[in-house]
């Protein structure tokens, strides 16, 4: 078996996916990527063709290629790559939340714009997170078989987070136009 070097976050998400969906395709693991994990740790689907065959290459996975037809490959974990997962869920997460967002960075030089942009920019905001959060819950609504409940903790907190932030676009507005209201003598 080889030596499990260079393992990425991407390495990582593949031997979770293959570990609770295994036999799984790619094409099974991208899609569930787009339900799931993929709202909260975006990263090129692509990766998840190129990644499996990486892992299986250093013993971590197991592939099997159908003989006809479009000849998939399904992919299940080894004992390695389980060993491998369980170091990786067992390491302490030291790292701060990362929030990398163009809408706040924007509100960071509101006082460079105009009332009415500023305005647009929280109403368009909370629509954003309105229909974000309704996503989710359409998402929950049409999967009920999915059930694995530490994956619905995630769907919740992403609920929570559009909520949140919804709420924070809309007392925005309020207040961006009580303040133009201010300035401009009213």
């Amino acid at each position: 078996m080889a030596t499990p070097l260079g393992l990425t976050s991407t390495s990582y998400v593949v031997l979770g996916l293959v570990a609770t969906m295994q036999p799984v395709t790619s094409y099974e693991m991208k899609r569930r990527v787009a339900l799931s994990i993929g709202n909260f740790w975006p990263f090129p689907h692509s990766q998840l063709y190129a990644e499996p065959a990486r892992l299986a290459a250093a013993g971590l996975l197991d592939e099997k290629v159908e003989h006809g037809g479009r000849r998939r490959r399904y992919y299940t974990i080894t004992a390695g790559g389980r060993r491998a997962l369980q170091r990786w869920l067992a390491d302490p997460v030291t790292e701060h939340t990362e929030v990398r967002d163009l809408a706040l960075l924007k509100l960071f030089f509101g006082s460079q714009a105009t009332a009415s942009q500023r305005i647009a920019l929280a109403e368009q905001q909370s629509r954003m997170h309105e229909d974000r959060l309704r996503g989710y819950e359409a998402a929950r609504a049409n999967h009920p078989g999915f059930t694995d409940r530490y994956a619905l903790h995630t769907l919740e907190m992403g609920k929570r987070f559009e909520r949140a932030m919804s709420a924070f676009w809309r007392e925005l507005v309020d207040d961006v136009a009580d303040s133009a209201l201010e300035t401009d003598g009213g």
